[in-house]
């Protein structure tokens, strides 16, 4: 099977440090590593099994079924597959209010 590349945007990089950060401060940087290690090999993985996540909810209720998710609780990995490529668009803690997120995040057009 073709391994797919994958590109994080600017957006994803700073959730991704968010997350990290917060984690530091509430808990201890083995944690904070542990967790970011986890994140990323999800993230990795997507480059052999693109397509193994499901549709966001807040995105297939209004017929947008151009990205997908995979989720590693609470967190919530959105992505796209663009011919080659994996985009990831946005790392979020699910209990966040991902309609909005999702709304600044990919309907607002953030580059890559």
């Amino acid at each position: 099977m073709k391994r797919s590349e994958v590109v994080i945007t600017r957006g994803a990089v700073s959730d991704l440090q968010a997350i990290y950060e917060f984690v530091l401060e509430a808990d201890s940087e083995a944690q904070a590593d542990h967790l970011l290690d986890r994140l990323e090999a999800l993230v990795g993985a997507l480059a052999q099994n693109p397509d193994r996540g499901s549709h966001p909810k807040e995105l297939a209720s209004i017929g947008i079924q151009d990205y997908r998710q995979v989720i590693l609780k609470p967190y919530r990995i959105i992505y796209r597959v663009l011919g080659g490529r994996v985009v990831i668009f946005l790392v979020a803690d699910g209990r966040r209010d991902m309609t909005t997120l999702l709304t600044q995040r990919i309907l607002g057009g953030m580059s890559t």
